[in-house]
């Protein structure tokens, strides 16, 4: 009978930083304590707040795997290693980004953080529910009109953003931050239009209250927030972005990468559903603006613009 060669303890000492051990011990670990690590390093708040049966439910492992895998860093056992996570989180680095210990090199700083946001990418996908997403498209692609609200820096950019996309597929579409004229835009609102928020945070007052009043006047309420909050609470259709909480932004990258990613997902579905006739308008503005736009790749067409400038300027100048 082979005997199995012990696995090795990855924390030299109870002082030393557990989530630098476990990052540093990864290559080292089975496929199931792999699972695990990358668990931890990617939440670790969340890993420390957990009990064993969550734990092993996310990492894919057994409970007893969760016990056996604290022990092989080093640990007493699970209470042993959630004080250890506990002491880690407390000294820094993870309010620069939870997936980054101090002395990190350069390269383990790209590696953690493109990890991160790949791992959140994963899960994300896998709580999305595509009938509530069907839905959304098919009611924003037959409506009158489509007001995209955002409050605050992102979520203003993110409504510009999508009002951007949804004119391009021959939508007629407004973006509002302004809280006194998102509450104008709420009460023009009827059955025929859809009133699409976009807040992370979904607790902004001024943003709920102008949802309420499109809502009270029939306006389809879609939101693009976290579960449970007060925007999702008073939504008809909730595109959740459920992911981890940044260590210093309200709205972190995570965040923010996944409500792209959900507006881009809408517009490809709408615009599916638009037909061959909006693809060809589609294909047309994109021509024009490759042989007709000032920013083009095409040297020539700088030069088009200048002359046309300077033509311009000798016709008025003709004038006098």
């Amino acid at each position: 009978m082979i005997k199995k060669a012990p696995l090795p303890n990855l924390s030299p000492d109870p002082g030393s930083d557990i989530l630098r051990s476990i990052s540093a011990g990864l290559a080292s670990m089975s496929a199931g304590q792999q699972r695990i690590a990358a668990m931890i390093l990617e939440n670790p708040h969340w890993a420390m707040q957990a009990n064993v049966e969550d734990l092993a439910l996310r990492a894919g492992v057994s409970a007893p795997t969760i016990v056996r895998f604290a022990r092989t860093v080093g640990c007493d056992g699970l209470r042993d290693l959630k004080l250890r996570l506990a002491a880690a989180l407390a000294v820094g680095a993870p309010y620069l980004h939870r997936s980054v210990t101090p002395g990190d090199s350069t390269a383990e700083v790209v590696r953690n953080i493109v990890g991160s946001i790949t791992s959140v990418l994963s899960d994300w996908q896998h709580q999305l529910i595509p009938a509530d997403i069907e839905q959304a498209a098919e009611i924003m692609h037959r409506a009158r009109r489509v007001d995209c609200f955002g409050t605050g820096a992102t979520s203003n950019f993110l409504a510009m953003d999508m009002q951007a996309r949804l004119f391009r597929l021959g939508i007629t579409t407004n973006a509002f931050s302004d809280a006194h004229l998102q509450l104008v835009a709420a009460a023009t609102q009827t059955e025929e239009d859809v009133l699409f928020a976009i807040s992370y945070v979904g607790r902004m007052p001024t943003l709920v209250e102008a949802v309420a009043v499109g809502k009270e006047h029939g306006a389809t309420v879609i939101a693009l927030t976290q579960t449970n909050t007060p925007l999702a609470a008073i939504a008809d259709i909730v595109l959740s972005i459920d992911v981890p909480h940044d260590a210093t932004m309200r709205v972190g990258t995570d965040a923010y990468v996944v409500q792209l990613l959900m507006i881009e997902i809408l517009m490809v579905i709408i615009g599916l559903k638009r037909g061959p006739t909006m693809i060809n308008s589609l294909r047309e503005i994109h021509d024009i603006l490759l042989t007709r736009g000032v920013d083009s790749d095409d040297p020539s067409l700088l030069h088009w613009g200048w002359n046309q400038v300077l033509h311009s300027g000798k016709d008025e100048a003709s004038e006098f």
